[in-house]
């Protein structure tokens, strides 16, 4: 198995990378959170997995080893195979995933194009258990903190939209949650925000 290929990053484009180790180019599929880390022209190194089938030896590669980790886990689960699990890092970041599995929120791996109900429910059973220990064991730091991004990025889009000006509500949502902690919903911190102080 190949671990890790480290090289100059000759070509990116959304869906893969040509890493050039020694003249030999290396083709390596790549999710969306990895390709906005990744800059052209210099050096990088990517964890990597390789999928081998009767027609094809395919490399997956990915920026940080806690997204390899959970493509590891997302490929075990029946039904999911190396490119919707792709197609699941590219949607969702790592950490908004982890978080959807812990607290068997359905509806957000639903909204993950190609996963329907049996499969989230499946990779909801098969991984929450898994992805608890390893939050546990202090492997998966990030997932309190990407929730309460998620939880500002949705709010801060929805007052937006509702035609307040991105710094006053940044300002709004920011100071909210200090004062009101992290265990407001998002309609609780909306209708807060849309509150004059």
């Amino acid at each position: 198995m190949i671990a890790y290929i480290d090289g100059k990053l000759t070509f990116k484009d959304p869906t893969y990378v040509i890493i050039d180790i020694g003249g030999l180019g290396y083709h390596i599929k790549i999710s969306l959170q990895t390709y906005a880390v990744l800059k052209e022209g210099e050096r990088c190194r990517l964890h990597t997995f390789l999928h081998i089938k009767e027609d094809a030896h395919t490399l997956y590669g990915f920026a940080e080893n806690a997204e390899k980790r959970l493509f590891l886990d997302l490929i075990s689960v029946s039904g999911i195979g190396p490119n919707t699990a792709v197609m699941m890092l590219s949607s969702l970041s790592y950490a908004e995933i982890q978080n959807a599995i812990v607290s068997e929120d359905l509806r957000t791996i639903q909204s993950i194009k190609g996963i329907g109900s049996k499969t989230a429910q499946r990779v909801i059973l098969e991984l929450k258990d898994k992805i608890k220990k390893g939050i546990f064991a202090g492997e998966m730091p990030n997932i309190a903190v990407s929730a309460n991004n998620s939880l500002r990025n949705e709010a801060l889009s929805a007052l937006i939209t509702l035609g307040i000006p991105k710094n006053v509500a940044e300002k709004s949502i920011d100071t909210i949650m200090k004062t009101e902690g992290t265990t407001l919903s998002l309609e609780q911190l909306i209708k807060k925000a849309l509150k004059p102080s």
